[in-house]
């Protein structure tokens, strides 16, 4: 690897420990680690790995909860060297940029031309998109602006074996002229247009309704795109920026529990503008959240922002001017205050733009703030069961039998997420550091699971599968579907 690289190599003890965990509760310890110097060098890293038959895994900034950045295997990190925006073209609304490269950055190279990328995860000031596309990251303004998958316009890939070429939306008849043009390209095309059709009813079955699902969309999209597993590697893709938009920000708090709270979103408000409505960015969060904020001495201002409740959802407004985006947002202030949504809901407009800043810092710091227990005595909230994603007309009814699942096995959580989506982020007090505590833990993931299917949702929401949820990918998807990858799973990540 030393003579093929002119990036870093690293097999020391130290540089395999920083690279054995991310934010899962995983950790594997890599063969090594490498920062390749350019996307050449990522190649030939590859290259290396494909004569000497090792696993090869790309990560970027080990924002993942799902396990998805840990193996045995020889880790590539492109976020310290392969990180630019190679170009942004203002006038077709792309930017042509590295996998390495934070979202953050993307974002602030496209606002110089008054435009945006569009998905933003709470971790947008570290995430790299690479592993956003693998991912297929959401965020708030996914909302609006739609999910990874749907910002990029192509993606220049390199399968193990060493063939590259760029991909892409391709259409039944360019699908065909690829295929008949043979060579690896039309081997690979040929081989997904024949998974698709084996399987395409079954997985549109599962979580059809939910728009916030990933696991299952990941499935009807192009794999080498979307597929955290994928063998393939992505190098630098074409991403589609929008317009900015002027926003505004409303709060309203419900006086009661998060399940009532996720009864009275957008879907569930038919005397509102359902086009403007539904569009809009929502993020809810629980008391939960605030307590482990308060505990700890943070975001004091920030809450004081708030009003009283013991949940509250957070919608942002978009349109070409202000003025629009605030005629949106008082229209649904309306609706809080004329008692529509029930009793004990309260919602006011926030035109400030530090103060909607502030508002937003809540939610984006609230799940990390709560990831160690205050008290030592009580197990740590963990990921392990953050992700899941249902119909949003069937949130609240599905958030109080979840509740009432956590009660059973004696947990303690703390909700947030995107209930314009209808998915929902846990903290969970699981035990992971007894035997028993796991067995518990693993009883409690197939019954959530379980909870999951029955409302017609997904297991995955934004953070993918990963190595946690691929156990259960078969109760969402069927065992007939799910048999040929995880048969061909146990030789290892290529």
């Amino acid at each position: 690897m030393r003579a093929a690289l002119r990036g870093e190599v690293r097999f020391d003890a130290g540089s395999k420990a920083l690279y054995a965990s991310d934010a899962s509760n995983y950790r594997q310890i890599p063969l090594g680690v490498v920062l390749p110097a350019d996307v050449d060098d990522l190649v030939a890293a590859l290259e290396v790995c494909r004569r000497n038959d090792v696993p090869f895994l790309t990560r970027g900034g080990g924002t993942s909860q799902n396990g998805q950045c840990v193996n045995v295997a020889v880790v590539a990190d492109a976020s310290k060297y392969v990180n630019r925006v190679v170009g942004v073209d203002p006038l077709n609304r792309t930017a042509i940029v590295q996998p390495g490269v934070i979202c953050d950055t993307l974002r602030d190279a496209a606002e110089a031309h008054g435009l945006t990328f569009a998905p933003d995860p709470a971790t947008h000031s570290r995430c790299t998109l690479g592993s956003m596309i693998a991912n297929n990251s959401c965020g708030a303004h996914s909302v609006m602006g739609g999910k990874t998958v749907e910002n990029i316009e192509a993606l220049e890939i390199a399968t193990y074996d060493g063939t590259r070429f760029w991909v892409g939306p391709t259409g039944d008849a360019e699908l065909e002229q690829i295929i008949a043009r043979g060579g690896r390209k039309g081997e690979i095309y040929a081989k997904l247009r024949d998974l698709r059709d084996r399987y395409a009813a079954s997985f549109h079955k599962s979580g059809a309704a939910c728009p916030g699902s990933i696991s299952i969309s990941c499935c009807r999209k192009t794999a080498l795109t979307s597929r955290v597993r994928s063998s393939a590697l992505k190098e630098p893709a074409r991403s589609r920026c929008r317009p900015r938009c002027a926003s505004c920000t409303a709060r309203r708090a419900a006086c009661c529990s998060c399940s009532v709270s996720a009864t009275f979103t957008p879907p569930r408000m038919p005397s509102l503008t359902s086009t403007v409505f539904r569009r809009s960015p929502l993020k809810a969060f629980d008391r939960a959240i605030i307590r482990g904020l308060q505990a700890r001495g943070l975001k004091r201002d920030e809450i004081a922002l708030l009003p009283d409740g013991d949940a509250w959802v957070v919608l942002e407004f978009g349109a070409d001017t202000v003025a629009e985006a605030l005629t949106q947002a008082h229209e649904a202030e309306v609706y809080f205050r004329s008692g529509a949504a029930g009793a004990g809901i309260s919602g006011f407009v926030v035109e400030d733009k530090q103060k909607q800043q502030k508002i937003w810092s809540i939610r984006e710091t609230g799940a990390s703030a709560v990831a160690l227990s205050v008290d030592p005595s009580k197990p740590d909230p963990m990921v392990g069961w953050e992700d899941a994603a249902v119909d949003p007309l069937r949130l609240g009814d599905y958030l109080r039998q979840f509740q009432a699942l956590v009660d059973r096995f004696g947990y303690e959580t703390c909700l947030y997420g995107h209930f314009g989506d209808g998915c929902v982020h846990a903290r969970i007090t699981f035990d992971v550091r007894s035997a028993e505590g796991v067995g518990k833990w693993r009883s409690f993931l197939r019954e959530a699971a379980q909870l999951v299917v029955d409302f017609g949702g997904s297991l995955s929401g934004e953070h993918g599968d990963g190595q946690a949820k691929a156990e259960f990918l078969p109760i969402i998807m069927g065992r007939k579907s799910c048999g040929r990858w995880r048969s061909s799973r146990r030789s290892g990540i290529r």
